[in-house]
């Protein structure tokens, strides 16, 4: 049995889904639990059994893919969401995610090149051409996020991962490489690292305050 409380939320989701259809005449439905055999084949699909926490919500809440809360890979048979298929690299989830601190760029990588290093022009934009593009090949490497799915598209590139394999199991991670922020892991208030239950509550709480209640202030924070 799970440790994970779920009770209110797949009502809360429902309240939110009546709000917004009552406000602009839609009609959003929240999506359905998983049933046990659905996850099974999902597993089977992935190659490694989901931290619990993850597990549990998909089993008690619902199976992503739903706006206005973070839109989740919906889980329906196949792994999908959106065409985004990409961004996980599937066959690599069973390889163990490669880090424990946070990761960027900058510390694999020689600086970039100055112009009055080199004797001409010429020779400073070759460097600078192969400069970019070792950095494009460490960046796009998938071996860089193996072991961990893609949850949560912030847009723009920025996105939210879950390990699923390795020390760092049932963490929650940033990707903002998309402006040289690397991979770092999502710490509370308190410094701590988090995992999928308290990310997800708190992005619901923080994107959708219940009326009449104050917000405690919790932000997100990332190490490094």
């Amino acid at each position: 049995m799970t440790g994970t409380d779920w009770s209110d939320i797949r009502e809360r989701l429902a309240a939110l889904a009546a709000e917004r259809n009552a406000a602009d005449g839609g009609r959003r439905m929240v999506p359905p639990p998983l049933s046990p055999a659905e996850l099974a084949e999902a597993e089977a699909q992935l190659g490694v059994e989901l931290p619990e926490e993850y597990r549990s919500f998909l089993l008690k809440v619902n199976r992503g893919g739903w706006k206005p809360v973070p839109e989740l890979w919906q889980v329906d048979g196949r792994w999908q969401w959106k065409g985004r298929e990409h961004d996980n690299a599937l066959d690599l989830l069973d390889q163990p995610f490669p880090h424990t601190d946070a990761w960027n760029l900058e510390d694999f990588i020689e600086p970039e090149p100055l112009r009055e290093d080199f004797a001409s022009q010429k020779e400073f934009d070759a460097a600078l051409r192969d400069w970019w593009r070792r950095g494009v090949e460490i960046e796009d490497d998938p071996a860089l996020t193996q072991g961990a799915l893609f949850l949560d598209d912030r847009g723009c590139g920025f996105s939210t991962l879950l390990v699923v394999s390795g020390p760092a199991r049932g963490s929650m991670w940033f990707d903002d490489r998309c402006v040289d922020g690397g991979l770092r892991p999502v710490l509370d208030d308190a410094g701590e690292r988090v995992g999928f239950a308290h990310w997800y509550r708190r992005f619901l709480a923080q994107r959708y305050p219940v009326a009449g209640k104050t917000e405690d202030g919790e932000r997100w924070s990332t190490s490094g």
